[in-house]
């Protein structure tokens, strides 16, 4: 039995360097891939944060930028104001100027005409112009005279109280003037100062953002993606319901009428797109309360960072958090659907005019609702990787053709 185990023991004995070595290559192999995971891992996280800043940036950029415009549009309206009150208070000064001198000369007159006839003001000698006349005709025409001139002696003297008073009301005119100048003159001089600091903080911005440049480009591509896929999305929508309205609507004897895209409305389709053309430029904000329009419509060079092209569909519109988007006019809900990036998306249909909401958290409305003007239709998401950043996508379209929204929209 000995004989038998020894050979086995000695097998072992000569195996076990060999084991230990494997067991160590195992446990070297393991601690590399721990330490791959975990590299991988910090360069995973180090680019996830790289690209939340990159989005920070480019919206903190977007909002300071059109902060910085609509400063500009302030300044520019005060210059305007300014410009405008100095034109006035020079054609003031110089109508009080004229006015001056007009009383002048009426007081000047008038003191040489009661000089003239009265000399030292002596009624004998007025006793004696009546009743040295030649004639009793010339006498009463002396009296006529006399009574004449003292109306316009009276005459005279109230003009020049009437211009006194005139004068007085125009030099006040111009003292509210000059002060009114003086205060938009000095809200210049406050704008200018805003302007300054929010000059300041782009640049501060900017630099930050061009040290960034990779992760802020990525960004740049992942968002045109999601609005190349947002407006795919919206285009097939709009087939769809005109291939539906199409089947629905038959031939023009039904009552639809065509459209260019192939939409078939109703006669109150009609009338509703009437009147929503009717409204160009007076339609309401997609949304109630304080708003920022950070995003223009179309094919635009960022001011700041010259790599940086956006062409937007619609328009971006920055507000607080807890703002509801509401229907810019009377219409009907035709579609709800959801998109990364842009969350909720509500289609109302205005004949055959559309507006389209995005980046909704919640929808209060359903497909088939029928909207009225002002109407709210969904809470607008608040990105909390973005400081909360609150964000609505809105956009308008005639079936297939884009629209510029600032176009139609009011105040």
């Amino acid at each position: 039995m000995i004989k038998k185990i020894l050979p086995l023991l000695l097998a072992i004995f000569m195996a076990m360097p060999q084991l230990y070595s494997a067991s160590k290559t195992v446990t070297s192999l393991q601690e590399q891939k721990t330490k791959a995971d975990q590299k991988v891992a910090s360069t995973n996280k180090k680019l996830k944060a790289a690209q939340q800043e990159a989005k920070k940036s480019l919206s903190a950029l977007n909002e300071i930028t059109a902060e910085i415009k609509e400063q500009r549009k302030a300044i520019n309206k005060l210059n305007a104001e300014i410009s405008r009150l100095r034109r006035e208070e020079n054609a003031l000064t110089r109508k009080i100027e004229l006015a001056e001198q007009d009383l002048q000369n009426k007081k000047r007159d008038y003191a040489k005409s009661m000089q003239s006839l009265y000399r030292k003001n002596s009624g004998y000698d007025i006793f004696i112009f009546l009743f040295s006349a030649n004639s009793f005709q010339q006498t009463l025409r002396r009296a006529r005279y006399l009574k004449e001139f003292s109306a316009w002696r009276k005459n005279q003297a109230y003009e020049i109280m009437q211009k006194q008073e005139e004068l007085e009301r125009k030099r006040k005119e111009l003292q509210a003037l000059q002060s009114e100048k003086n205060t938009t003159v000095a809200q210049r001089t406050a704008e200018t100062k805003k302007l300054k600091t929010k000059e300041d903080k782009q640049r501060t911005v900017v630099n930050k953002a061009k040290k960034n440049e990779k992760a802020l480009i990525k960004e740049l591509e992942r968002q045109k993606k999601q609005a190349a896929e947002l407006n795919r999305q919206i285009e097939k929508l709009i087939a769809e319901e005109a291939r539906k309205s199409t089947q629905k609507g038959g031939s023009s004897s039904s009552g639809k009428s065509d459209t260019y895209s192939g939409y078939k409305m109703t006669k109150d389709e009609q009338e509703l797109a009437a009147n929503f053309v009717q409204n160009k430029g007076k339609l309401p904000m997609p949304l109630s309360g304080k708003y920022m329009i950070v995003g223009h419509y179309g094919k635009q060079q960022h001011s700041e960072l010259k790599y940086v092209q956006v062409n937007n569909s619609g328009i971006v519109i920055k507000t607080v958090p807890g703002t509801s988007a509401r229907s810019v006019f009377d219409g009907e809900v035709t579609r709800i659907f959801v998109l990364p990036g842009y969350n909720s998306s509500v289609i109302v249909r205005h004949g055959n005019y559309l507006t389209i909401y995005s980046n909704l958290k919640e929808v209060y409305v359903k497909t088939g609702d029928k909207v009225k003007t002002r109407q709210a239709i969904g809470k607008i998401y608040s990105d909390p990787e973005d400081d909360n950043t609150t964000l609505l996508h809105f956009q308008l379209w005639k079936e297939t053709t884009k629209l510029n929204p600032e176009l139609w929209l009011g105040e």
